[in-house]
């Protein structure tokens, strides 16, 4: 039985110029004349689900010494992941996409992150780990089998992570994976192998913003609103 690639779904370096300024969220000292008995407004960080291929990384079972993956990612080297199912190993070629340690170092400092892939995880288990280098950014982890399978397209209930919405949001390059929750999903391009891509660095904005809303469902559902007036008016 031959061992399938992950799902077809569809490298790092500094903060370039424009991004430098991003600094995470700190509360303000508060002042020695407030009595102790004063409220405090308390920030619980809210939770930022991330799909894992074609979202933060690419891999290929492929040899990265054929032609077309080499002339893609230059000299960039792959990390090695062997899975093996039903007896059988594969070899997978991992590349991370562009930025992904800096903004995983930068979101896990604003919310509590969960990778949730439509993998399996003896595959995800090993390339998570890679990612996180035992640095605890990564709080918790979803498979396959956390997924809805319905029209050859594995959806992904946000419930599962956490029953309050209002808090968790996700990012992933397929609609289809937030399809039980529209107004929690975040979209971003899907990346292969483009080097000088930055669509994780374009999402920090987003979610530096989105990590004060009282519920990121009333800010992620402009933009379901949005495309169907703009589909209305054509």
């Amino acid at each position: 039985m031959l061992v399938h690639e992950p799902k077809a779904r569809k490298v790092t370096g500094e903060l370039p110029e424009k991004s430098q300024s991003f600094q995470a969220w700190r509360p303000a000292a508060t002042p020695p004349t407030v009595p102790r008995t004063a409220a405090v407004i308390h920030h619980t960080p809210k939770i930022l689900v991330l799909d894992l291929d074609e979202t933060l990384i690419h891999s290929t079972s492929r040899s990265p010494t054929w032609t077309a993956l080499r002339n893609q990612h230059s000299s960039v080297r792959p990390h090695m992941v062997e899975v093996v199912l039903d007896g059988r190993s594969v070899i997978y070629h991992v590349y991370k996409r562009p930025y992904v340690d800096v903004f995983l170092r930068k979101v896990a400092s604003w919310y509590h992150v969960v990778i949730f892939t439509a993998s399996v995880q003896e595959y995800a288990d090993p390339v998570i780990d890679w990612l996180d280098q035992g640095r605890g950014l990564i709080a918790g982890r979803l498979f396959r089998d956390a997924c809805t399978y319905k029209n050859g397209s594995y959806l992904k209930n946000l419930s599962i992570v956490d029953g309050d919405l209002s808090r968790v949001c996700l990012v992933d390059n397929s609609p289809a994976s937030y399809h039980l929750n529209p107004s929690n999903g975040i979209p971003v391009e899907g990346w292969t192998h483009d080097a000088a891509d930055e669509g994780l660095l374009d999402l920090l904005p987003v979610l530096d913003s989105l990590r004060f809303a009282q519920d990121v469902r009333h800010v992620l559902g402009l933009r379901i609103t949005e495309s169907q007036q703009a589909g209305a008016a054509k």
